[in-house]
């Protein structure tokens, strides 16, 4: 098969050569999107990544087109039904990083806890050692909530324990048996908002989950409380975190995602090209609001990227394109 890896690092090129020499293969470092079309048309498969957006111009474009795969767990950047009507099947990459992402999770948490950006510009800027401002506080003791017991938030639970925190949670699908095993309790959300010193949040984007907080309910927030969210930006309504953030509802942000980010990250493409149809410009205006907050932390959708969950994705991927070539359907993403 003809196969199109894009968002792609040169020692990613490497393994997978070396892992699917039977195919014919091509990379490309670029994303792809209906303003970023592939050169070449011909391909069977295309591999993409978070920052890529697999839409119907993408899709109608590829005529040759077989299946699309993501290296990801989230898959909101791929038009499912587009690849339906076309009877396309689309793969992710359901498991990867859960301690990866967890772990950059509480990262977070302890760079603002402890103000550690602050500590290091004040040194590294103006060669301070004053710790005025600086004081922090401690983990241990202090409630935290997980939206989102999958893999990732599970793996949050244990991390919590660990610092000897007490842990709440809330989940569509609660899981007794491992609420029963490391002695958390389920609440409802406004619970979980009302009582959680720190609340990060770890569920996939859906329909459902989409605003899960937001205007309305960002008031009950326990006041002082942290939000950390690695999962995705959409999951917050971005309007309400920074009215919580002024109006002193949260004390303070850890974000890997947010809404808007890929016209936030290339402001100069986005607005050079006046192609701002299906776009939030108040968003990625709020954006910047947020980035120049100082109590407020954000990476650039960061949280996956190690070496080591890399090499998972990776590994899932050519099991993925394996699988497709040899009819054993593996991580099918179903519509």
């Amino acid at each position: 098969m003809k196969i199109a890896f894009f968002e792609t690092e040169p020692w990613e090129e490497e393994y997978l050569q070396s892992k699917l020499q039977g195919h014919e293969l091509s990379f490309s470092a670029e994303r792809i999107d209906s303003e970023h079309m592939p050169e070449a048309k011909d391909y069977d498969s295309i591999s993409v990544f978070t920052n890529c957006r697999v839409d119907r111009a993408i899709i109608e474009s590829l005529p040759n087109l077989k299946f699309v795969t993501t290296r990801s767990t989230g898959y909101d950047h791929i038009d499912l039904n587009a690849l339906s009507e076309k009877n396309i099947p689309s793969y992710s990459v359901p498991s990867y990083g859960e301690n990866t992402v967890a772990e950059f999770a509480f990262g977070l948490l302890l760079t603002i806890s402890r103000k550690i950006s602050i500590s290091y510009d004040r040194i590294k800027e103006d060669g301070s050692f004053d710790l005025d401002g600086l004081q922090g506080f401690d983990l241990m003791g202090k409630t935290i909530g997980v939206v989102g017991t999958g893999r990732i938030g599970r793996h949050s639970v244990k991390i919590a324990k660990g610092f000897g925190m007490d842990v709440i949670a809330y989940d569509a699908m609660p899981n007794p048996a491992f609420e029963t095993e490391l002695g958390f309790k389920y609440v409802s959300l406004e619970e979980l908002l009302g009582r959680s010193d720190v609340i990060t949040i770890h569920v996939p984007e859906l329909p459902s989950t989409r605003h899960l907080i937001n205007m309305s309910n960002i008031s009950l927030i326990k006041k002082g409380a942290i939000l950390i969210n690695t999962a995705r930006g959409s999951i917050v309504e971005t309007a309400a975190l920074v009215k919580a953030l002024n109006d002193g509802i949260l004390g303070g942000a850890g974000l890997d995602v947010f809404e808007e980010e890929i016209p936030t990250k290339d402001e100069r493409e986005f607005l050079t090209t006046g192609k701002t149809q299906g776009h939030d410009l108040l968003t990625v205006l709020q954006n910047h609001l947020l980035i120049d907050m100082p109590n407020v932390i954000i990476t650039p959708h960061n949280a996956f990227n190690t070496r080591e969950a890399l090499q998972r994705i990776l590994d899932t991927t050519i099991e993925n394109i394996e699988g497709f070539a040899s009819g054993s359907v593996k991580n099918l993403i179903k519509a």
